[in-house]
């Protein structure tokens, strides 16, 4: 086969962007466009209203989700943040929290590749990628919450907020 026809029968995947934006269109969530490579959407949960940002790099073939919380890291609280992330890191299978330095902010972050031979991301996949980073963030965004404002340490944050109510009341 000759390379002109190869690339006939090259099919370029779409721009997952363009699933993130139909998802958020689709659920009434508000959402900003910033061109090829950038989308946010404001998505409600039960805690807060996570704010989340899809990076999508073509030429590598990477779309990542990160979403940042709605509070600043005092300083006093920095080292206990720390010790609170990586006790929540060793939990997870998918994504990573991590401080963003320079807004002294706590961001669950993920990426997932493809490859354009597969057929590129799915509108499922990309609803996909949207509930684990909803659905991390929720489990997790009380564990911060103890740690900074009831000043419980680390461990105990994550124990509690672990908890499963078992029957109803």
């Amino acid at each position: 086969m000759t390379q002109a026809t190869a690339d006939r029968f090259h099919v370029v995947s779409p721009n997952p962007l363009d699933h993130v934006e139909q998802m958020a269109a689709n659920n009434d969530w508000p959402y900003e466009r910033m061109g090829d490579e950038e989308i946010s959407l404001a998505v409600p949960s039960s805690w807060t209203e996570y704010h989340l940002r899809f990076y999508w790099r073509e030429d590598g073939q990477v779309l990542q989700v990160a979403s940042v919380f709605d509070f600043r890291i005092p300083k006093a609280k920095r080292t206990s943040i720390y010790e609170a992330l990586s006790l929540i890191n060793e939990r997870l299978w998918v994504g990573h929290f991590e401080i963003w330095s320079e807004e002294d902010v706590v961001m669950y972050r993920h990426a997932a590749l493809t490859d354009q031979r597969n057929g590129g991301f799915s509108p499922s996949f990309c609803e996909l990628l949207t509930d684990t980073a909803v659905s991390e963030c929720e489990r997790y965004y009380p564990v911060f919450q103890f740690v900074i404002w009831a000043g419980k340490s680390p461990a105990e944050s994550l124990e509690a907020a672990m908890l499963e109510t078992m029957g109803e009341a």
